[in-house]
């Protein structure tokens, strides 16, 4: 079903922030060569102190998956080719192929908030707040994340034997079962498997570069997996079910919200998924929406736990 709200104008190419996005896209990659290399090879066996300069790296996850979000809606650059060689190439850095990212995440868009996709649903007639609460809480605290930097792995098997697993351990009518319909095409899965090589040999040669300190590059994983898989779902956390186009806007001071790419006034990007990053706060304004809360109020909100499909909000 469709929110009665109209949806908000289309944008023109001319409008993504091109210069601003290539500029991001070239921090992100020299910071993650420092991650990666500069760290480990150079300064960490000069002096293990270096190694605290992780932390304030952490901050910079959120931002760096809102910059491949743009991406995944081709708007990172008007020019398709190089907006998918930015996604892809981001992507590898992050962690995941893009193709498992982009499709996971417009999936999302087509089914937010129906019962076949939200997270923290569950069905009292079939399951109890504590059974439920395992997955839940396994999901916002780093789940998502290790889900999608594990899964290219099922994509090295012959075709035969993903085409088994799929068969017996998905259902068709799930999420999942409809996502590995197209991954298991030819041209998508030959694009996961060698996007996954390329994750899986960086990702692995940097643990080896690392030696001794290698706990240092798992706790920097560990923190952009829970920072990610927290702050997933905090604009959808209790809002109305089967309002496939609803989120909420969230308030955050201008400079994290700018940082952020605006990612904060997710209900009018799920309004209108064209409107690139630059053009959110513009839009927000215009029609006169409101903030549906603060971010951080939202995101600590999620602690209280799944909640039942009976206990929701209907569609407005």
């Amino acid at each position: 079903m469709r929110s009665a709200e109209p949806t908000l104008p289309p944008v023109r190419g001319r409008d993504i922030a091109i210069g601003v996005n290539c500029a991001l896209a070239l921090l992100y990659v020299c910071l993650h060569v420092y991650l990666f290399l500069v760290l480990p090879l150079w300064l960490l066996p000069h002096d293990v102190r270096w190694g605290w300069t992780v932390l304030p790296l952490a901050l910079l996850h959120n931002p760096f998956w809102s910059l491949i979000h743009e991406a995944i809606h081709d708007l990172f650059h008007p020019r398709r080719r190089i907006n998918l060689f930015f996604g892809r190439a981001l992507s590898i850095l992050f962690g995941s192929p893009f193709r498992i990212l982009r499709l996971s995440h417009l999936l999302h868009h087509k089914l937010n908030r129906t019962p076949l996709e939200g997270t923290e649903f569950y069905d009292r007639g079939r399951k109890s707040f504590a059974s439920s609460a395992f997955g839940y809480y396994f999901q916002i605290f780093g789940g998502l994340y290790l889900v999608e930097l594990l899964s290219p792995l099922l994509f090295f098997l012959p075709r035969r034997l993903v085409k088994k697993f799929n068969d017996r351990f998905v259902k068709p009518e799930s999420v999942s079962g409809i996502l590995m319909q197209s991954w298991t095409r030819d041209e998508a899965m030959r694009e996961i498997r060698i996007d996954g090589a390329l994750v899986l040999s960086a990702f692995g040669a940097v643990v080896y570069f690392y030696g001794g300190h290698w706990p240092l590059f798992v706790s920097a994983l560990l923190a952009r997996a829970v920072l990610i898989s927290f702050l997933d779902n905090v604009y959808h956390y209790r809002t109305p079910v089967n309002d496939v186009l609803y989120a909420r806007n969230l308030w955050l001071p201008n400079g994290l919200a700018t940082a952020l790419l605006h990612f904060n006034l997710h209900g009018i990007h799920h309004q209108n998924p064209a409107i690139p990053w630059i053009g959110l706060p513009v839009a927000f304004r215009q029609h006169s929406r409101r903030f549906q809360g603060s971010y951080f109020r939202a995101a600590i909100e999620q602690l209280g736990g799944p909640v039942a499909l009976e206990d929701l909000p209907r569609r407005r």
